[in-house]
């Protein structure tokens, strides 16, 4: 982010990004439902990909051949390449058959695959800058909340270790390249260390020490309950120094993202808004001022009482849903067709859009690094 009193623009290779920003999530090389002109026309800042699951499907090979992740889906701006670390740990969490993580990295196998693939974090920053990502994440291993004080300990001890062969990798990988300081991406590290305060320290003095562009909230940002871990964000985000940008990585409900702006973080991902269009469940706002009181609401789509409301999804939107009834959606949406997933999927982008615009007006001028 710029120094500049007054600026809260992180600049990249393909852009820059204004803070704050929610960038949607656009896994495997697409944010589903819609295409990148859609994106672009919306003002999106940017999309997060998942390295875990690109270098699996379409594979690294198909993105080199395609010329890398930008020209491969037509979108021009940013990209931030998620290490892939909370996908493959979650599978082999899940299903332990199919992986293990040791010190080495991460090993697993794909579902209907015989071979099991080794993620290592100097595999994970090759891939990345391959890639072309504009902002690389050093490989972690998350955590939930709510595991044992050894499991936490192990996992900030793994993840300060990875974070430094990802930034000798990535160094090393520039250099050879030949990357100036104007095209090179930027590397981020996460904080890891669950619940306690403690290890969250450790862990982000450790990573201060290294060296980095940027940091992460690492780990599931949400209790058993699904409320956000308020406390330890705050405490986090206190932990790095102001200049440098902080990534929310995972939170993308409208109110959480909120309550993260307050708590000094930048950049917010998730695939919820999306999700949320395809199942249904349309966000509004509930009036045209600022975010006062009660400022947004769901909307259920398939609800039987918006069979014939006349009325659009959100009053207080310029999206191209908006030329459409409720009703006409609630039709859409029965018959399965396309065409709901894409207008319904362009509305939540586009309320993600006004929520920054709504949110960068509350902030006063301050410097990010």
């Amino acid at each position: 982010m710029s120094e500049a009193a007054g600026e809260r623009d992180l600049h990249l290779r393909h852009g820059s990004i204004h803070a704050p920003a929610f960038l949607p999530d656009g896994t495997v090389g697409v944010v589903r439902a819609v295409d990148a002109a859609d994106l672009t026309h919306l003002g999106i800042q940017g999309v997060v990909m998942s390295t875990f699951h690109l270098m699996q499907n379409p594979g690294a090979g198909t993105i080199a051949a395609l010329g890398g992740l930008h020209a491969m889906t037509g979108w021009g701006g940013p990209i931030i390449t998620d290490s892939g670390g909370f996908q493959a740990y979650s599978v082999v969490r899940q299903q332990p058959k199919r992986g293990s993580v040791t010190d080495e990295g991460i090993r697993y196998r794909p579902a209907g695959r015989k071979r099991k693939f080794l993620l290592t974090p100097e595999k994970a920053i090759q891939l990345q800058v391959d890639f072309g990502a504009d902002i690389a994440i050093c490989l972690d291993e998350p955590t939930h909340v709510d595991d044992s004080m050894d499991i936490q300990r192990s996992a900030v001890a793994r993840t300060v270790a990875w974070a430094r062969r990802c930034r000798t990798a990535f160094d090393q990988q520039l250099q050879h390249i030949k990357l100036g300081s104007e095209t090179a991406p930027k590397l981020f590290a996460v904080v890891q260390g669950g619940g306690s305060k403690e290890l969250r320290r450790h862990c982000a003095e450790q990573l201060l020490d290294i060296g980095f562009d940027g940091f992460g909230y690492g780990g599931w940002p949400l209790d058993r309950s699904g409320k956000l871990l308020t406390d330890m964000l705050a405490f986090t985000r206190e932990l790095i120094p102001q200049q440098f940008p902080m990534h929310a990585l995972g939170v993308g409900h409208p109110e959480n993202i909120e309550i993260g702006v307050q708590l000094g973080y930048q950049i917010f991902d998730s695939a919820l808004p999306t999700r949320d269009a395809r199942r249904g469940r349309l966000y509004s706002f509930t009036h045209d001022s600022q975010l006062e009181g009660e400022w947004f609401k769901f909307i259920y789509i398939e609800d039987e009482r918006h069979r014939k409301d006349t009325r659009p999804v959100c009053e207080h939107c310029d999206c191209a849903t908006q030329r459409y009834s409720r009703g006409y959606l609630h039709h859409l949406f029965h018959l399965g067709d396309h065409a709901y997933f894409r207008l319904a999927t362009l509305h939540n982008l586009c309320f993600m859009r006004r929520l920054e615009e709504r949110l960068a007006n509350r902030l006063s001028p301050f410097g990010i690094g």
